[in-house]
């Protein structure tokens, strides 16, 4: 009965099965739209981030963090069960969960649908930058952090436009990933530091490191059995997680490095 009632609401629900994108007809998919909420995110981060706000009050702020981020980890967790019983559902092969067939993958569908909500909630997720601004904490609004979020709406935008295969892969596993960081961040507001916060770092660039792997499997699709929808985009995909890779095992090194070394010159302290 549970299990029925969830693939009901994840998969055979009319407005999921019945899901089409298309830029002329569904809300927020314009090219338009789409550079213009980008624009005005790094715009208002950059003014908001030089202006002289004064932080929240730490009560207010602290409860504002944990709706959010209370949102964010229950919506990771439903698109993540969402594309995965989707994918099984709508997949009329395996290799479709690696490779669309090209010309032969239109956006529709229950896994376009859980695509188009992980491209609206990449809208939601840029409250991150106005809590850490609102913060006063402007120390932790990186580069990493803004190009991040700035540049991942657009990947998302692309999966649907091109039907880009692979993105059930990538939108799963992100989804994963974000209810363990959001979850961690949650805590965190509650006043509870959790041990494994480095383990928060460790899954995404782990994440990144299982999206080549299986991007070999796509490119051996695509050039030994049939060609792959959205190949183009994925070039994008690739090299936007290429970048970010690298900037996330920067930002291990230099935090996780530092770290270590003030541990040892403290135990050195206490030595002497």
């Amino acid at each position: 009965m549970l299990i029925s009632s969830i693939n009901y609401w994840l998969v055979h629900h009319p407005i999921i099965t019945n899901f089409e994108w298309n830029p002329e007809i569904t809300h927020f998919s314009s090219l338009q739209f789409l550079i213009l909420t980008t624009l005005t995110y790094l715009s208002l981060t950059f003014l908001l981030s030089h202006s002289s706000l004064s932080p929240l009050p730490p009560p207010l702020l602290r409860f504002i963090s944990a709706v959010h981020n209370l949102i964010i980890l229950l919506l990771s967790l439903v698109m993540a069960v969402g594309c995965s019983l989707s994918t099984l559902t709508q997949m009329p092969s395996p290799h479709w969960i690696f490779c669309f067939p090209a010309n032969q993958t239109p956006p529709r569908g229950p896994v376009f649908f859980w695509s188009y909500i992980f491209y609206l909630s990449k809208i939601v997720e840029f409250i991150d930058t106005l809590l850490i601004i609102l913060s006063g904490s402007l120390g932790r609004l990186s580069f990493l952090h803004v190009y991040h979020h700035s540049t991942v709406l657009i990947m998302c935008y692309i999966w649907l436009e091109s039907s880009q295969s692979l993105f059930p892969v990538a939108l799963v596993t992100n989804a994963s990933v974000h209810t363990v960081m959001y979850g961690y961040y949650l805590m965190c507001t509650f006043g509870i530091r959790p041990s494994w916060k480095r383990l928060v770092t460790n899954c995404q660039i782990v994440q990144f490191v299982f999206s080549f792997l299986v991007s070999g499997v796509m490119l051996f699709i695509h050039f030994t059995r049939y060609p792959c929808s959205g190949i183009l985009g994925w070039c994008f995909n690739a090299a936007f997680n290429v970048s970010l890779l690298y900037l996330f095992i920067d930002f291990h090194s230099k935090n996780y490095n530092k770290k270590k070394q003030l541990n040892m010159v403290g135990d050195k302290d206490k030595v002497l």
